[in-house]
């Protein structure tokens, strides 16, 4: 474990988080300028075995995926393959069923296509043609308040679906042959079976997963329920490849991700800097109807909502993760981060905003 100088209250507060939080295994990385300043890891792995969180250590993000699926998203409108303001069913002809017909790519990436549940169920779940077929025959939710409601599943499919008829690769695919393999990323959208040795076992919240101030537009999430940890930490869920909540990466990772998105890393970027604005651009901000709290969004990426779910930095943007994970950057800053931990929470959790805090007075004392 390392920081660079003047990021050592970093450090101390990833400490604190297992001495006065509960903290189970996590890891946490930050770069600034496309270098290294922070790598932190401990704790546990897998608190059955007592297996120690070690530097080769991977971890299920959930929801941080949905930040490596709008990038590759991002990438086939910086090739002008794809126009964000198109309607879905230009490429995907199926789509245009019920009414979809004027759904564009950008109200999908913005949470706001009306489908964020699947009326047939998830019996298919680990099907993505299943799945997408379902989407493309479903008629969008007419309800109120419908237009804003968080897709935790169903965007997945639905992005993966566009991009393999543009493309003909999957997210997983694309993702590993345009981002991972020239970034050299230990990230993956669906970890191959030969690293499954090296997952993170996720461990519930003891009583029920599922809280909230729930609205009569609440359906629940098929991997948010009681006993959903026994998919989380199955062999089957770790190589599906969920393009929304299925990707696995170390926190060193994640953090040269999202600094590929500021800059150059090792001479390497993959998104051009008009590019990666373009994926900033407030596309919804409003109020989440089921949670009621405040949702800003991008081409798929989450923006600054006031609520320091980012960090404090105003232009931060990036992608939070179900349980407690937080990846991003901060443009002005010139800093990317990554939170993972294996200790799910559900509410108010102190664990990445004390690391945040942390990593934003370092960068600050050091003029940055």
């Amino acid at each position: 474990m390392w920081t660079a100088a003047g990021y050592e209250q970093v450090a101390e507060a990833f400490e604190r988080n297992f001495a006065e939080r509960g903290e189970a295994g996590a890891a946490f990385a930050a770069y600034h300028r496309g270098e290294l300043v922070v790598d932190l890891w401990g704790g546990t792995a897998d608190p059955k075995t007592g297996r120690a969180w070690d530097r080769d250590t991977v971890h299920l993000m959930f929801s941080g995926t949905k930040g490596l699926t709008s990038a590759c998203v991002l990438l086939l409108v910086q090739r002008g393959q794809l126009a964000p303001d198109d309607p879905v069913s230009r490429y995907w002809p199926e789509f245009g069923a019920q009414g979809k017909d004027k759904i564009t790519v950008a109200e999908v990436l913005s949470h706001q296509a009306r489908l964020p549940w699947v009326d047939a169920g998830y019996a298919d779940l680990f099907d993505h043609d299943a799945m997408a077929a379902h989407l493309a025959g479903q008629a969008p939710a007419t309800e109120p308040g419908a237009a804003f409601l968080y897709h935790p599943v169903t965007w997945g499919w639905l992005l993966d679906e566009l991009v393999r008829r543009i493309d003909g690769r999957t997210v997983g695919q694309f993702f590993a042959d345009e981002f991972a393999v020239p970034l050299g990323l230990e990230v993956w959208i669906g970890l191959p079976e030969n690293l499954h040795w090296r997952a993170a076992t996720m461990v519930a919240p003891d009583g029920v997963l599922v809280d909230g101030p729930w609205t009569a537009l609440y359906r629940p999430n098929p991997l948010w329920v009681p006993g959903a940890e026994k998919i989380w930490n199955s062999a089957e869920y770790r190589s599906a490849g969920f393009p929304a909540v299925g990707g696995y990466a170390t926190a060193r990772g994640m953090a040269r991700f999202y600094a590929s998105l500021l800059g150059e890393v090792d001479g390497v970027r993959v998104l051009t800097p008009q590019t990666v604005e373009l994926g900033r651009r407030e596309l919804r901000r409003g109020t989440e109807p089921n949670w009621g709290t405040p949702m800003v969004y991008g081409a798929g990426f989450e923006l600054q909502a006031g609520d320091g779910r980012m960090g404090d930095a105003p232009d931060a943007f990036g992608h939070a993760g179900a349980g407690g994970s937080r990846h991003g950057g901060w443009p002005g800053r010139e800093t990317a981060y990554s939170y993972l931990m294996n200790q799910v929470r559900v509410g108010p959790d102190a664990r990445p905003n004390t690391l945040l805090d942390a990593l934003s007075r370092g960068s600050r004392a050091r003029g940055r």
